[in-house]
């Protein structure tokens, strides 16, 4: 079984052809984490952090009776945090809940590690206080690929889903807005006011990372602001000892649509024991 986790913004359409690829030979899940996709916003914007998403999952996980399966966890950004989180998290801690520990059989953190890089928190922080409205499709194309740029080239069609995944339209007014709920942006916009100069500090992270114990493949662009080379190279040789891949010519994050990425996913995954 593999389940595959979007990142902040984003939903679980993100993996349409990946999951496509890999459910030839496994049962896939993509999920809409909550305030994003299909799923219903939280009551208390509060709530929108990891630890929560994690008790999330850790839910998912009893609801569908996943207790003694092993899974492989595909996180993009977001997603592979909440992936980190849960192998962070003593087992005593969700057992005391009455939740699951979830068995990871492997781990692909995409575009994300053991320090998230303060620059970038910054610049998440302000655009996803940008504008969630627009007025057509033709604004929403401009729009995504400007806020998406650094997903790096597309094909017409891959940009299809990468808008699609992340907009549609409301039948009530016509305007099409973005699919997430505005208010994730509340816990970015207090820690930058609180910040010298706007910048927040890294986090890091290299605790819960080397509490994996999964085969991981880790997954960057370049170009990335979030995972810098130093951290993903360092990666390799603590905790899980993750096997890098690096992706020219994009940012943050790869968006596992192009073929060279979806192998590299697929590939890793069929290596590893069921």
């Amino acid at each position: 079984m593999v389940v595959c986790v979007h990142g902040l913004t984003r939903s679980a359409d993100d993996f349409v052809v990946l999951g496509e690829r890999l459910a030839q030979t496994h049962w896939v899940i993509a999920v809409d984490v909550a305030g994003r996709g299909e799923s219903d916003p939280l009551p208390n914007p509060a709530d929108y952090h990891i630890g929560q998403y994690a008790l999330d999952m850790a839910r998912l996980w009893k609801q569908l009776g996943l207790s003694e399966r092993r899974v492989h966890w595909v996180g993009t950004s977001m997603g592979g945090l909440i992936a980190m989180a849960l192998a962070g998290t003593p087992a005593s801690v969700l057992e005391g809940l009455g939740l699951p520990v979830p068995r990871l059989a492997s781990l692909v953190l995409n575009d994300v590690g053991a320090v998230v890089e303060g620059a970038a928190l910054a610049r998440i922080g302000q655009y996803v206080q940008l504008p969630t409205v627009m007025r057509s499709w033709a604004e929403a194309r401009i729009n995504i690929r400007r806020r998406f740029a650094a997903f790096g080239e597309h094909s017409e069609d891959h940009w299809d889903i990468l808008m699609h995944a992340v907009v549609k339209e409301d039948p009530n007014t016509g305007e099409i807005r973005f699919r997430y709920d505005p208010r994730i942006a509340d816990i970015f916009v207090a820690s930058l006011a609180s910040a010298p100069d706007g910048i927040p500090p890294p986090i890091d992270l290299w605790p819960i990372y080397e509490q994996i114990r999964c085969p991981t493949l880790l997954i960057r662009g370049e170009q990335s602001d979030l995972l810098s080379a130093s951290v993903a190279l360092e990666m390799t040789q603590r905790g899980p000892k993750a096997t890098l891949v690096q992706f020219p010519n994009i940012g943050h994050a790869p968006s596992l649509l192009p073929e060279d990425q979806v192998a590299a996913v697929v590939d890793f995954i069929y290596r590893q024991p069921t």
